[in-house]
């Protein structure tokens, strides 16, 4: 099973233009979609069209959001919010560009982080997937100290978060407490290491550099999602790169989520480490042909299609171009 934590969720709403977005202009909108966010949701869906079992840990209340996701075929437990629930605004132009204006969330007071947080430690699974941003009145270590918290009692935990959560992750490592992978994608992991994403993105062995620092400091395996490059995945026996084959982007909303359940899967399933990335590859590309946040189903993944090439640690150097964000 793999259990989701999604502190933040969102109905996300989709907006399709019929041409370049025209600031300060008028535009007709060629589709409108609204779909249950946010990426713990977004992975716990992927489950379902995967056939796989999931579990979703959420703040929301017992009301049609739930109830949504209970139709799609998601347990949900769910803490009930304080507010009402975010609403995320995406725009989508014809050439695949994508521009999202995301609202911050209810803010939490101490009796609901604690009552999330105990619902989480409660539930059993094969994986935990902490994931997306933290809502208002969320310390920033939350995801660290729960990550420990689970570590602790033999879970396997997944981190795919960003700003300061995962500065509070990467500051927190340490081999018996850190999540078992870490899910950045090229402009997280740039701030991490001080380098800069363009660099990165040009670079596997860079990507592999950087991603090697944060194994060194405990964390199990690092998969850094580079959107139109591919991904590069980092663990204590090797490195890897893998690149997509070509596609009609048509949106890259939860490309990410969906590359992260790719690896999931593929680990349930006992695959190694390059066929683990491949199926998060083959995962990320099929997601970024489809509208929306819609995820993609196995008949839509291509693994086949992605190659999978070793990359030289030993030749690697740290991608520098500033003080570590942990270190500021």
């Amino acid at each position: 099973m793999i259990v989701t934590v999604t502190p933040n969720p969102s109905i996300d709403r989709t907006v399709a233009l019929g041409g370049p977005l025209a600031r300060g202009g008028v535009q007709r909108v060629a589709d409108a979609v609204d779909q249950p966010g946010g990426k713990g949701i977004n992975i716990s869906r992927a489950c379902v069209a995967a056939g796989l079992t999931t579990r979703a840990v959420l703040l929301a209340d017992d009301g049609p959001f739930v109830r949504e996701l209970e139709a799609l075929g998601i347990a949900c437990a769910a803490v009930p919010s304080p507010g009402p629930m975010r609403v995320n605004l995406t725009l989508t132009e014809p050439d695949g560009t994508t521009t999202k204006l995301n609202a911050a969330g209810a803010t939490l007071s101490a009796d609901v982080l604690s009552a999330l947080t105990e619902r989480v430690l409660e539930q059993a699974g094969d994986w935990f997937v902490l994931a997306g941003s933290l809502p208002p009145g969320a310390p920033d270590d939350w995801y660290a100290v729960l990550a420990a918290r689970l570590r602790e009692r033999g879970r396997r935990v997944a981190v795919d978060t960003s700003d300061a959560a995962l500065s509070a992750v990467v500051a927190g490592l340490a081999p018996a407490t850190a999540p078992s992978l870490l899910k950045p994608n090229s402009d997280e992991l740039a701030a991490l290491v001080g380098a800069s994403p363009a660099s990165l993105e040009r670079d596997p062995g860079l990507v592999a550099a950087a991603a090697r620092s944060l194994v060194e400091r405990g964390a199990g395996a690092v998969l850094a999602t580079l959107g139109a490059a591919g991904a590069v995945l980092v663990d204590g026996e090797g490195a890897w790169h893998a690149a997509p084959p070509p596609v009609q982007v048509v949106s890259t909303v939860g490309a990410g989520d969906s590359s992260l359940f790719g690896y999931l899967a593929a680990d349930l399933r006992g695959a190694t480490a390059p066929e683990r990335l491949a199926s998060a590859v083959a995962y990320g590309t099929a997601a970024a042909a489809l509208p929306g946040t819609t995820v993609p189903s196995p008949s839509d993944v291509r693994v086949n299609e992605i190659r999978v090439l070793p990359l030289d640690l030993s030749s690697s150097t740290t991608a520098s171009e500033g003080e570590p964000s942990w270190q500021n």
